[in-house]
């Protein structure tokens, strides 16, 4: 087995980012239609506003530049390439973390933790509460991707990711993730249970409830916890279409994704928006918009619309299906537009730490990185030695 870990650095042809601006110049843009608001989809003139955007003012190079700036590498892991960050802290006593992005996400969710998590010194934090860093891309997804055969499922990103910390030398580090990464890094809890001190997720690690709760069931529940049960609900109900698409036609969307870069912006901004806090407000209004717009040129770029949904939505395994409990210290935080709940996560969690926060989105890294940094300090603190 060829283990070798390679540094590398993105460098994009200028032809293609030359093409990106060309073809986002000939979009053929639908009519809006009534009303032209987010009842019906990403609405048309927020969307050209966006794409104007980034066809004459952002600048890929600048974040590409910024990417550069911390140590990258590939390696192939059971056949697949991963492609990942490994930032080391210069405190010789930190402790290692593995951050586990989720869809429509990237590595680019976690650039603002990681000055913190690994110089916490520097950013108004203890020393001794230093991460030494590994982001990998999930397979299938941007540098990682595409994928080459079927089968990236929890369990087996689990087994990839205990791999590529054994390359790295690492004997005993930490999980963190959320959205794909909140049930890989459980995961990772149990299929390396001598070596995962920690589990650490933002919007529970799951399970969800068995729906539709009977009444007396309900009513041992707290409003918050209604409120997240009637939420689950209307997201079954009414957001629901994107997993049906994604899980069963992957390949039919990517046609459509991978040739026009303003459907993929549509794309990825629905979610970003519905998943966003709070979800009035525009997603460029919570999220830096060139930040989301690296995102999204990332999946142009690589081309792994496809292999995306087809890893995070189209496995065979079940992703929801009954798990073990490892006995890993396992920790959540639960931002306000998220929907985890204790009880039903003890099911298959050791669940040490529960912190349930009333602003926030489903994209903690990005929405609340400060948030997000002192509950994963606090965390992992007696988890260290």
């Amino acid at each position: 087995m060829n283990a070798e870990v390679t540094p590398c650095r993105i460098d994009i042809a200028q032809d293609r980012l030359d093409d990106l601006r060309e073809r986002l110049e000939r979009t053929i843009w639908p009519a809006p239609l009534p009303g032209d608001d987010w009842d019906t989809g990403v609405p048309t003139g927020w969307l050209r506003e966006l794409a104007d955007h980034w066809r004459t003012g952002y600048d890929w190079r600048a974040a590409e530049a910024r990417l550069n700036a911390y140590p990258q590498f590939t390696t192939v892991i059971d056949g697949q390439r991963v492609h990942f960050l490994h930032v080391r802290s210069p405190e010789p006593d930190a402790f290692p973390l593995v951050l586990t992005h989720g869809w429509p996400g990237s590595v680019v969710e976690f650039l603002d933790l990681i000055g913190p998590l690994t110089e916490p010194a520097a950013h108004g934090g203890d020393r001794a509460d230093a991460f030494h860093l590994v982001i990998p891309s999930l397979p299938g997804f941007g540098f990682s991707g595409p994928t080459g055969d079927a089968g990236w499922d929890t369990n087996r990103i689990a087994l990839a990711w205990a791999e590529l910390m054994r390359r790295l030398g690492y004997d005993r580090y930490g999980a963190h993730g959320g959205d794909i990464g909140a049930a890989v890094s459980p995961q990772l809890g149990r299929v390396a249970p001598d070596r995962v001190a920690g589990v650490h997720v933002n919007g529970g690690p799951g399970p969800m409830p068995p729906l539709p709760l009977p009444e007396e069931e309900l009513a041992t529940l707290s409003d918050l916890e209604r409120d997240r049960v009637r939420r689950i609900e209307a997201f079954m109900q009414e957001e629901f279409g994107y997993i049906a698409i994604q899980s069963t036609r992957p390949q039919t969307l990517a046609y459509g994704l991978t040739d026009s870069p303003v459907g993929q912006l549509a794309w990825l901004m629905d979610k970003f928006r519905e998943w966003t806090c709070p979800r009035e407000a525009l997603p460029d209004q919570i999220i830096d918009r060139d930040r989301l717009l690296t995102n999204a040129t990332i999946y142009w770029l690589t081309g792994t619309a496809g292999s995306a949904a087809y890893v995070g939505y189209a496995q065979d395994s079940a992703w929801g299906a009954q798990q073990e409990n490892s006995g890993t210290p396992t920790g959540s935080i639960v931002f306000a537009h998220d929907v985890g709940i204790c009880r039903y996560a003890e099911t298959e969690n050791t669940i040490t730490r529960w912190v349930d926060v009333d602003r926030g989105g489903h994209f903690a890294a990005l929405e609340e990185p400060e948030l997000l940094t002192v509950d994963l300090r606090a965390f992992f603190r007696d988890l260290r030695s």
